[in-house]
């Protein structure tokens, strides 16, 4: 029996590189692909949002002389892009999916609506958020949030490439010390980096628990929805 019956989860845009430098490798996206299916074939309602950082990071292409509001636009494509190769791969596995866009560019997808979300899980579909929030200067971690406190998910679940948070970086830090749970407001205090400060502010005031885990390895996602403790469990 699922212990969650509606979460959020996200992703980084990295994530889908595999080992390669930059751009979407089909076996990750495909790897990933199979973790959703396991959670979907419980029953459990799943929304995706996933970063663009594989194909193009708004703030870095500042430094190179781009637009900040032209870049943060570019961003949002790039989720798109990412949105839409997700989509196609669990089409693939014969999982029902919707892609939901926070810009609106039909035939690409539809048009962000809360009712359509509902409409999709009610038809036992993975909804993918793309586009992030629609507007600039907004991350996807904070997409994430926004998404998940309006589908009135259970949980919010970031997958990363370490299994929780630790006290510092443990990929440079081999003294890093790993938080089996943490509570936001003692997760602001220590400075540790898990979201965005509005994104993290958002999860805080809605009350909305989140779980931060290693998405690389395999059956995580499935252990979590289960009730196994995976990763780092942060709430109020």
């Amino acid at each position: 029996m699922a212990k969650y019956n509606k979460v959020l989860v996200k992703l980084s845009g990295e994530s889908l590189m595999g080992g390669g430098q930059h751009g979407i490798e089909p076996d990750a996206l495909m790897k990933y692909a199979e973790e959703v299916k396991s959670v979907s074939l419980l029953g459990v309602n799943i929304g995706l949002v996933i970063g663009g950082g594989n194909i193009f990071r708004g703030l870095k292409g500042v430094d190179k002389g781009f637009d900040r509001i032209k870049g943060d636009y570019m961003g949002m494509m790039a989720t798109v892009i990412n949105g839409l190769a997700m989509q196609s791969a669990l089409e693939s596995l014969g999982v029902k999916c919707r892609l939901l866009t926070a810009i609106r560019m039909e035939p690409v997808g539809q048009g962000y609506s809360k009712q359509l979300v509902k409409e999709s899980f009610e038809k036992g579909e993975v909804v993918i958020f793309a586009a992030g929030t629609g507007n600039p200067f907004f991350t996807t971690d904070t997409a994430a949030a926004l998404r998940a406190v309006e589908m009135e998910a259970d949980l919010l679940i970031k997958g990363t490439r370490v299994d929780g948070i630790y006290t510092a970086d443990p990929e440079k830090d081999p003294d890093a010390v790993k938080f089996d749970e943490i509570s936001f407001d003692e997760a602001y205090n220590k400075g540790l980096k898990i979201m965005d400060l509005t994104a993290f502010t958002i999860c805080r005031e809605n009350n909305l628990n989140m779980l931060v885990f290693d998405i690389n390895e395999t059956g995580n996602l499935k252990r979590i929805i289960l009730g196994e403790r995976i990763g780092t469990f942060v709430k109020n």
